[in-house]
């Protein structure tokens, strides 16, 4: 028997150690933590290390644009090549949609390309400004005021040259010329290099929010443009990328800084109905008892509220929520 499902919400709360995943950029040799300040549940200001919403995404998109085309979903010609612009590297879908009202440029949009429909894009091609708003909503990871100590450590690198006899670093040198002498023009790196990598650990409060009952909808028409099949199959897709992010995080320095998924326990949400699933941060820490409270209180047996304490149990729930679940359908007329 199917589920539809309107909405669905997720408060995760992960221990990640030693990873990298929230680098801000760099500063000389020395890599930058991303640090934000937040406040917390007892009301007090905080500054804490954040994995952006922006990787968390990221993580998500590509986990979904290869099970796109294992699952010979539509592409564009940009996301074929899982090209940041997106649909507006689609240079046929660009030409025959010029002058097209935005309602129906949309339409195509939702027949065209699964991962438009399904993460958002803003058609920018053309001198144009349309938008397909986001199934799916990241907040930032933030690390849980309570374990702030001891979530960031530097520890110094360096690249040690094989040979550092004067006969090889004028070998070196003589590489890194174009007929100046011996000054440094060229872009090899053949000398030693110091530098300092930072590592974070820490208990991190992650929300996510899905809009189910929008897949193939199109917001300018109010009306759906893909049938219930092919909506079905994209909303497979969205809940197994969603589950995949949690089982492989992918993202910068994981070659030598892989993270440590230690624990994730959190709460899942959904709604049956019109009813917008229920959602409150980890960072409270009754969060999933006031989930579920809210989910009794505005939609009865239409909200249901799972709690779960492993990434298996997570990975359990997901996996029997896509078998049996299909996007809902919002009546049009």
């Amino acid at each position: 028997m199917s589920t539809s499902i309107y909405s669905l919400s997720l408060a995760i709360n992960a221990t990640l150690d030693m990873h990298n995943l929230n680098n801000e950029g760099n500063e000389g040799n020395q890599l930058q933590t991303r640090m934000v300040d937040i406040i917390g549940a007892d009301g007090q200001l905080y500054s804490v290390n954040a994995i952006s919403g922006d990787m968390l995404k990221h993580i998500q998109a590509e986990h979904l644009f290869h099970l796109a085309r294992e699952r010979n979903l539509p592409l564009c010609a940009g996301c074929q090549q899982f090209n940041p612009n997106r649909i507006n590297a689609d240079a046929n879908f660009i030409n025959r949609t010029k002058g097209q009202p935005d309602a129906e440029t949309i339409d195509d949009l939702l027949k065209t390309c699964a991962i438009d429909d399904i993460e958002g894009i803003l058609i920018t091609e053309g001198g144009r400004s349309i938008a397909r708003k986001s199934v799916i909503e990241f907040g930032w990871a933030v690390g849980k005021p309570e374990t702030r100590e001891g979530h960031n450590q530097n520890f110094f690198h360096v690249k040690y040259a094989p040979e550092r006899s004067a006969e090889q670093r004028k070998q070196d040198a003589t590489q890194r010329t174009q007929g100046q002498g011996e000054e440094k023009v060229g872009g090899a790196n053949l000398q030693q290099a110091i530098f300092y990598r930072p590592a974070s650990s820490g208990q991190y409060a992650i929300v996510c929010h899905l809009e189910f009952g929008r897949v193939g909808y199109n917001d300018i028409r109010q009306d759906y443009t893909l049938p219930p099949e092919e909506r079905a199959a994209r909303g497979a897709a969205l809940l197994d990328s969603v589950l995949y992010t949690f089982v492989q995080l992918n993202g910068a320095m994981r070659s030598a800084q892989l993270p440590h998924l230690v624990t994730l326990e959190g709460a899942l949400a959904f709604s049956t109905t019109l009813i917008p699933a229920p959602l409150i941060s980890p960072l409270a820490p009754d969060y999933a008892d006031q989930m579920q409270r809210i989910g009794r209180a505005i939609g009865g047996d239409q909200v249901r509220v799972e709690t779960f304490t492993s990434l298996a149990q997570f990975a359990e729930l997901m996996r029997s929520l896509r078998d049996e679940a299909q996007p809902y359908t919002i009546k049009i007329k």
